[in-house]
């Protein structure tokens, strides 16, 4: 009786183990060797189910990747028919978040489509597109409550959202773990997400990413479906895609936090870790 009650215990951990990419996951930690800062990363072979998780489970500022919980605030409310895709919206002045983004150069009470406000949001990260979007989705306060029903602990926005001003002195406009970014895309890509309608418009949204010079994205072939989002602040530089490589799909998260390298140039320390590291995933997986 004995042997057995420790073999149920073991289980978990056995379990657990086989999960494991052992191989790849010594292939990611010789390569993050000696980074000056923090990393986190999460990538499993949506194939097999195998992963490799380094600090999968840290907060880290999510910067621009706040925007892919945004898109599921719209998404829930385009498919309660509360807003529409093709709809007809009248930009303000009073919704201009300074900046070079695009929406920001419009004249007040010019028309645009929701849709192309979700563009400008996903492709080019355009803040006024993205701000103006968290607000019609409910703001902040919905958006968490979609993400915790998702069982999403720590995805949150934090940004002009009651009760969240501590967290907002911390990780700024919005926070995740590598695992929970991870998890968010891969339900997108599986349709666990209202319908399968919803989940094939935010892939597509997500598959027209215009920062692919000095990211991961840059690593992968353009013949090759990838779906991604990227956010970078001075000593944050993150993101989280799935590449839908024609064997062995995979979701690959790499977040960063308390970097050294600040310098807004391609050989940035992160940058060159996230493209290093994503050279190694897709000739691991090809």
């Amino acid at each position: 009786m004995k042997i057995k009650l420790f073999l149920f215990l073991l289980l978990p951990f056995c379990l657990s183990a086989q999960k494991t990419d052992s191989k790849l996951e010594a292939k990611i930690k010789e390569a993050i060797s000696g980074y000056n800062g923090e990393i986190g990363i999460y990538v499993k072979n949506l194939r097999t189910g195998k992963t490799v998780l380094l600090n999968a489970d840290t907060i880290f500022p999510t910067a621009s990747i706040v925007k892919v919980p945004i898109l599921v605030g719209i998404m829930d409310k385009i498919e309660k028919k509360e807003l529409h895709y093709d709809s007809t919206l009248t930009y303000k002045d009073s919704l201009l978040y300074a900046g070079a983004d695009i929406l920001g150069s419009f004249k007040n009470d010019e028309k645009i489509l929701l849709k192309k406000v979700i563009m400008l949001m996903l492709t080019v990260s355009d803040n006024t597109a993205s701000l103006w979007l968290q607000s019609l989705a409910g703001g902040g306060i919905r958006i968490n409550e979609i993400m915790a029903s998702l069982g999403l602990k720590d995805t949150r926005v934090n940004s002009r959202t009651a009760g969240r001003e501590e967290y907002r002195s911390r990780y700024q406009w919005g926070q995740t773990t590598p695992r929970e970014m991870g998890m968010l895309f891969e339900k997108i890509y599986r349709h666990d997400i209202f319908s399968v309608a919803a989940c094939d418009r935010m892939m597509r949204c997500l598959g027209r990413n215009y920062w692919d010079e000095a990211e991961a994205i840059s690593q992968i072939p353009p013949t090759i479906e990838v779906f991604s989002k990227n956010g970078c602040v001075n000593a944050s530089r993150s993101e989280a895609m799935i590449v839908n490589a024609p064997k062995n799909p995979y979701v690959f998260c790499i977040f960063t936090k308390n970097n050294k390298d600040v310098r807004w140039t391609n050989d940035n320390e992160a940058w060159a870790m996230a493209r290093k590291l994503s050279a190694i995933l897709w000739d691991y997986y090809k």
